[in-house]
């Protein structure tokens, strides 16, 4: 990991596959940042994080990206609504949670940068190309319609490299979870992907109402 220390409420943290952080203190001390909707079980002999929550995810994009085009999708897939207020001409953030967001930007290094999300390799026994890169998880409050949403537009995609795998909206309901990778403008007629951001898309219960057993989120 590199670390740069701007001040003294802000460090720059790069870690070895170049993504990065920024940590920044809570900037109205009096006011409760933490974001209280859950966390994974503490391992054995460790001790809670000191973060409060993670605020924004930004996800570089090539400058030819349709950004209105990645919000219809989000909106329409995901009912994740596109925060107007928050977008510019070079970005566009969706809202993804409580005072959380997923921010897509142009990427800053420029136009002719080359920005890939995605690492394929392909077996000729597996349906789908397994991807080495990068993923987000996220959880919907719906999972059968989200899924439904998303094999109308031909987008749910599974991952060979994955023991869990949904082919099926019965089996995105068994598993609790199904994938997407392409993201598309619902309203492009020829479906030309904007972008392949591989996304696991969970729901917190079963098909019985309990709470899936690796969900972290509190119960309401």
């Amino acid at each position: 990991f590199m670390v740069g220390v701007l001040d003294d409420s802000l460090l720059m943290v790069t870690d070895p596959w170049g993504t990065e952080f920024n940590l920044m203190s809570s900037d109205d001390p009096e006011e409760d940042r933490a974001s209280d909707v859950g966390a994974q079980p503490l391992i054995e002999g460790h001790k809670p994080s000191e973060g409060l929550k993670l605020e924004d995810l930004t996800v570089y994009v090539p400058h030819d990206a349709n950004l209105e085009g990645i919000g219809r999708f989000y909106q329409h897939v995901l009912g994740a609504p596109a925060i107007e207020e928050l977008g510019s001409e070079s970005s566009i953030s969706i809202s993804m949670g409580e005072r959380q967001t997923l921010t897509f930007q142009y990427h800053p290094d420029g136009p002719d940068t080359l920005v890939n999300h995605h690492d394929f390799s392909y077996d000729e026994q597996d349906e789908f190309p397994s991807n080495h890169g990068p993923h987000i998880s996220l959880y919907v409050t719906d999972l059968a319609k989200a899924y439904q949403s998303a094999a109308k537009l031909g987008v749910t995609y599974v991952n060979p490299r994955f023991k869990r795998r949904a082919y099926s909206e019965e089996e995105a309901l068994d598993q609790c979870m199904f994938r997407l990778i392409e993201i598309i403008d619902p309203l492009d007629e020829n479906k030309e992907v904007i972008l392949y951001l591989e996304h696991e898309v969970r729901s917190a219960k079963t098909r019985d109402g309990k709470k899936y057993k690796s969900c972290p989120l509190n119960e309401a």
